[in-house]
């Protein structure tokens, strides 16, 4: 069956040039004139069909940048090849740090877009291989703590806790930033407990839309509202008997976290448009990359549901704080998709490569090295993964490891991105802080976009995130603010409360 390719171009001359071009490769393809499109696709009934994105970076009101972080946030996880004018390769890196699987400059050439159609296509049938059919409808079996692949202290002090979590049947929160585990930590627990031959049921409360996340975690009757045409048995009655995983809890909206205390305390839940509750029988497990406490003091988070939900608590410290694992997760990654595909050659990795890696801070933890390496595996050309795999983690990173001399890589982009980590050359703690460095280290005068963005990032950190006071304080407007943090990929939800590293 052929794939289904989306390609996604506000100009219609530009999206049926890749439209021909696709259909030449013998890939049928879907179009949207925009990112708002692009995504109503992906979430309607075309949407599991589609196998891959071709995405045009430079789009009015909802760009590929914004179409990048929602698939993430939606949890859609197809491979995405973006497409950027010759001049705006820096956002095509921006992209790839994003997410993205690879670029291509408009206007590509036909042979260069099916090439690296091609090689997303592997790279999303390796991934698939990988976790198993199984995985991608949410039912991956449980091993207990065996399939946690680790050797730092700082993470066995976790499985400790989990293990002692896994004997009880009380309420676990568990932390940590996105993509360090913490579902696998929870499916360890449920893998160990009573529950281990029973339903595990995950949410991402942070990928459902807010109108139905009452239907899809409680259920709703027939007719009980525009659209109900059938009845919906809702997470907690999926999940009876077993374990519930509700990730990303701090998005619940308010009104939810009401009746989400009610199924908590009681033990029964309330369709939408039934007459009756429902008894359920669940042990919960809820994870967020947020502080809830600090949401509670905001009036975000109700705080009687956070003391209910926060009884066992277990934080899963970031990757960039167990380097050990990295060389064990990165030969596990390599192993498991050679098991996934038999036309696989890569065996292992450089020992440079292997230096550079461990280097990385790993904005996105164990997720993003995943996803580096299932790529790289698709790209290389040889049976061990070189340094030359894994551009966007080179430009960020000093060269190190055998024969290489410690001075900064130099990285062609110049952009930045949310996921992006501040340039080793930029960070010299002898220094006084808040002074903003004129030259880099050779002696060159720093680029004004870098100097520019270094100063908004001191601001936001040193009034808190009060973005108001940010904007007076630099004596601009608040539009001209949030303008100069979308074109620079600054989020200040993150750098609120951050120590900057220069």
């Amino acid at each position: 069956m052929p794939c289904h390719v989306l390609v996604v171009d506000d100009d219609p001359v530009q999206r049926r040039l890749a439209e021909a071009a696709i259909s030449k490769g013998g890939y049928r393809t879907v179009c949207a004139e925009g990112g708002e499109a692009a995504l109503g696709v992906l979430e309607g009934p075309e949407g599991g069909g589609i196998s891959a994105l071709v995405l045009d970076l430079m789009m009015p009101e909802v760009d590929g940048l914004q179409v990048l972080s929602r698939l993430r946030a939606r949890g859609i996880d197809i491979p995405v090849i973006v497409q950027t004018a010759r001049g705006s390769i820096d956002a095509a890196v921006q992209a790839m740090r994003a997410g993205a699987f690879d670029f291509v400059v408009k206007p590509a050439a036909p042979e260069r877009l099916l090439a690296a159609l091609a090689n997303a296509l592997k790279y999303a049938e390796l991934k698939t291989g990988a976790t198993t059919g199984a995985a991608r409808r949410g039912r991956v079996p449980t091993r207990g703590f065996d399939g946690v692949v680790t050797g730092s202290p700082a993470m066995e002090r976790v499985l400790t806790l989990a293990r002692k979590a896994a004997s009880s049947t009380i309420p676990i929160m568990i932390e940590g930033e996105s993509g360090v585990g913490k579902e696998v930590i929870a499916r360890a627990i449920q893998g160990m407990g009573a529950r281990a031959d029973k339903p595990f049921v995950t949410v991402n409360c942070g990928a459902i839309p807010e109108n139905l996340v009452e239907s899809i975690l409680f259920g709703h009757e027939k007719g009980s509202f525009t659209g109900a045409s059938e009845k919906h048995v809702g997470k907690f009655v999926e999940a009876d008997g077993g374990t519930l995983f509700l990730d990303e809890i701090g998005d619940l909206p308010l009104d939810v976290q009401v009746k989400l205390l009610r199924a908590v305390q009681d033990g029964e839940v309330d369709p939408v448009g039934a007459r009756a509750t429902v008894k359920v029988d669940i042990r919960l497990i809820s994870a967020t990359h947020r502080d809830l406490m600090r949401q509670v003091g905001e009036g975000r988070f109700r705080e009687d549901l956070y003391y209910r939900l926060n009884v066992f608590p277990i934080h899963v410290p970031p990757l960039r704080e167990r380097r050990e694992d990295i060389a064990r997760l990165v030969r596990h990654f390599i192993a498991r998709a050679g098991s996934a595909a038999a036309g696989t050659r890569v065996r292992d990795v450089s020992a440079r490569a292997l230096a550079m890696l461990e280097a990385y801070d790993w904005p996105g933890n164990i997720r993003q090295l995943e996803n580096a390496i299932f790529r790289a595996v698709v790209l290389a050309e040889g049976d061990v993964l070189t340094e030359d795999e894994f551009p966007q983690i080179g430009g960020q990173t000093r060269r190190v490891g055998p024969d290489a001399r410690e001075e900064p890589a130099a990285f062609a982009g110049g952009g930045r991105h949310e996921n992006a980590v501040p340039m080793p050359h930029f960070a010299l703690p002898d220094e006084p802080e808040g002074v903003l460095r004129a030259l880099d280290e050779r002696g060159d005068v720093r680029a004004l976009a870098d100097v520019e963005g270094e100063m908004i990032r001191l601001a936001i950190d040193h009034y808190n995130g009060q973005m108001s006071e940010v904007a007076r304080r630099l004596g601009i407007g608040r539009s001209t603010l949030y303008r100069k943090l979308k074109e620079m990929g600054i989020d200040p939800e993150r750098q609120r409360g951050e120590r900057l590293a220069f």
